[in-house]
């Protein structure tokens, strides 16, 4: 019975131990920044640690209207990024937050509460496990242990009846272990009481029946010697009278000793009557009991029967997960294998990008696929034209000596370069038609800034609406497919103005803008033989309206210079039949950031040669109907 109570004992700490509600850490909240997605990327969001739940708002002020996402710390995974010291990722199974805090500092109490919460819940009941919590009450449905011990030997067929009844009651759900114990405890007191009540009036039964024996024995030896003599033949005669009375004298002493027996044995039991228990009354109390311990066990097994299909419900449930992870894991593996992959900040541009070169590209041309396909199917409306301002730029303009030395370099390389013979230093990458793209592979401090050139010949248009367009910032969202959107900082000159692009996000590449100088210029031949020229030049600036931001900053140095060369018409007036424009468009870019130096390559000999032809062909369709803009 001891080893039964260790046993249940240890299970019903078990119990107590599972079902326990411990103490709550504090409440922390505040902002991080979480990534949403590759177009949006990392986004305030006001996250609420409580109760082992992980959970975010969009803001603060929406706290009232429900969390966004949460997740249970029991079993979440938090690890700080090896590189970015602001950055860690709480994960869920396939399941990843991508968290930023301000700082180093903050990011270390985020982990550090966390990884407090997860501990508590780990060592707190599952309250989602299926195992209902039992509620312990303070009596049993028998009453007090007190209330159980037996008033005296008679015990009437109702108290037996109620003890039954109290012993059925004991089937209702939420009893604990520990109580069952107690009870059987106590049944147990009461069997040991009824045994020793019996045992002790065997006992003295027994002992008034040896009592009674021997004085029957001792009153047995004087009768023999009160009794007379019978008649006794002489010696050695064998009369049958004698024998006679021999019988009758055995006889008579025999009736004696019974009637001595009798009178003891009578005298014993009036002496010990009166300590003789209930039988009927003490049969109740033991059926009672019985029936009890019969009820109490039944009750036991009901609980490990119900604990049992808990683990069980809990095993399915830990196996149904294990399936979900091995799906997840070789749906990782096939995705792994896919050459565009989405994913979180570690999928995107940076010197730990997790993606390599040809996947990168993939992306890349992806998206530059889809862009171009978006301005295929734009309208493109005429701009009006900008009117500029009647201001001419300042010789002690800040940018005045700029602006005339970058535009003076790329017309004496106009000049030079047929003498000089820079031909051969450059590398064609494209040639379609009349047009040649050409470039030199050039890198500075790891990042490429090829030096690209692009020769064109179009009929049909001249050099003033090439390097119009071109520089009309009204009509650059027209022809500009790759802009999310494009605005004029500052009018320095009629011909000159500082202009900011933000260019749209090709994922996974980050996102970037452009701030830079434009300036348009007629230039004048005094050789007859060598028409007039038009260029516009983009040069990267700084302005302290626009700081640098979220974006990567590119920087630039790009012309286009136009020649309008005219055929001789038969008649005496010029159509378009009789014009070709002659188009010399440089660029040197650096995009900054930490995109793969074969990317950026295989992008610009896509994106150069597409742009060129788009963009004169947009120029063709604007003028079409319109007066020559010599």
């Amino acid at each position: 019975m001891s080893e039964e109570r260790d046993v249940l004992s240890i299970t019903d700490d078990e119990e107590n131990d599972e079902f326990e509600d411990e103490g709550h850490l504090p409440e922390k909240h505040g902002t991080l920044s979480k990534w949403t997605n590759y177009l949006h990327g990392w986004q305030d969001r006001y996250v609420v640690l409580k109760d082992g739940t992980f959970s975010y708002f969009k803001s603060a002020s929406e706290t009232a209207y429900g969390c966004r996402g949460a997740v249970s710390l029991n079993r979440a995974c938090v690890t700080p990024h090896p590189f970015d010291e602001c950055r860690f990722d709480v994960s869920v199974n396939d399941n990843v937050w991508y968290l930023r805090a301000k700082d180093v500092e903050e990011r270390k109490l985020w982990v550090g509460s966390i990884e407090l919460h997860k501990e508590q819940v780990t060592n707190s009941p599952d309250l989602a496990s299926g195992i209902q919590p039992y509620i312990h009450q303070a009596e049993s449905g028998y009453g007090s242990e007190n209330s159980l011990k037996r008033h005296g030997s008679l015990l009437s067929l109702t108290s037996g009846t109620s003890l039954s009844t109290a012993s059925a009651s004991s089937f209702k759900r939420g009893r604990g272990l520990r109580e069952k114990l107690a009870e059987m405890e106590t049944f147990r007191d009461i069997l040991c009481r009824q045994v020793d009540t019996l045992q002790s009036y065997f006992d003295s039964c027994a002992s008034a029946v040896a009592e009674g024996t021997v004085h029957d024995l001792t009153e047995h030896d004087d009768d023999i010697d009160d009794i007379d003599d019978y008649d006794t033949p002489t010696s050695g005669s064998s009369h049958p009278s004698k024998i006679g009375g021999l019988k009758g004298r055995d006889l008579a002493l025999n009736q004696q000793r019974l009637f001595a027996s009798t009178l003891i044995m009578s005298s014993i039991l009036q002496q010990h009557g009166g300590h003789a228990p209930d039988f009927k009354g003490e049969a109740y109390t033991f059926k009672a009991t019985t029936a009890g311990i019969i009820a109490t066990l039944s009750h036991c097994i009901e609980i490990m029967s119900q604990r049992e299909d808990a683990w069980r419900k809990r095993m399915e449930r830990e196996v149904e997960k294990r399936k979900k992870v091995e799906e997840s894991y070789k749906s990782v593996l096939l995705d792994r294998q896919k050459p565009i992959v989405f994913g979180g900040p570690d999928y995107e541009e940076g010197p730990h990008c997790a993606i390599n070169e040809d996947e990168f590209f993939d992306a890349v041309d992806a998206a530059l696929d889809k862009l171009e396909k978006e301005e295929e199917r734009k309208l493109n409306p005429v701009g009006k034209p900008m009117p500029p301002p009647a201001i001419s730029l300042s010789p002690n303009h800040s940018l005045y000596n700029e602006i005339n030395q970058i535009t003076g370099e790329h017309l004496n390389y106009l000049e030079e370069k047929n003498a000089a013979g820079e031909e051969d230093n450059w590398i064609l990458i494209h040639e379609e038609g009349e047009m040649k793209v050409l470039k030199r592979e050039l890198e500075e401090d790891g990042l490429v800034i090829d030096p690209l050139k692009a020769v064109h010949t179009v009929k049909g248009i001249t050099g003033h609406e090439i390097c119009h367009y071109f520089w009309d910032l009204n009509v650059r969202m027209d022809w500009e497919g790759t802009l999310e959107s494009t605005r004029c900082i500052e009018w320095l000159s009629e011909d000159t103005f500082v202009s900011h692009n933000v260019i749209k996000r090709v994922w996974p590449a980050s996102q970037r803008d452009a701030l830079f100088w434009s300036h348009i210029r007629h230039v004048i031949s005094d050789d007859e033989e060598k028409p007039d020229l038009w260029i516009v030049v983009n040069y990267s600036t700084d302005h302290p309206s626009v700081p640098p931001n979220k974006y990567v900053r590119v920087k630039m140095n790009v012309s286009m210079a136009c020649q309008t060369l005219i055929e001789p018409p038969n008649d005496s007036e010029i159509t378009r039949d009789n014009i070709t424009c002659k188009i010399t468009y440089t660029a040197n870019v650096n995009p900054g950031g930490w995109a793969p130096a074969s990317v950026l390559r295989a992008v610009y000999k896509r994106e150069y040669p597409k742009f060129l032809k788009r963009f004169t062909s947009y120029v063709k369709e604007i003028t079409a109907n319109k007066p020559i803009l010599l």
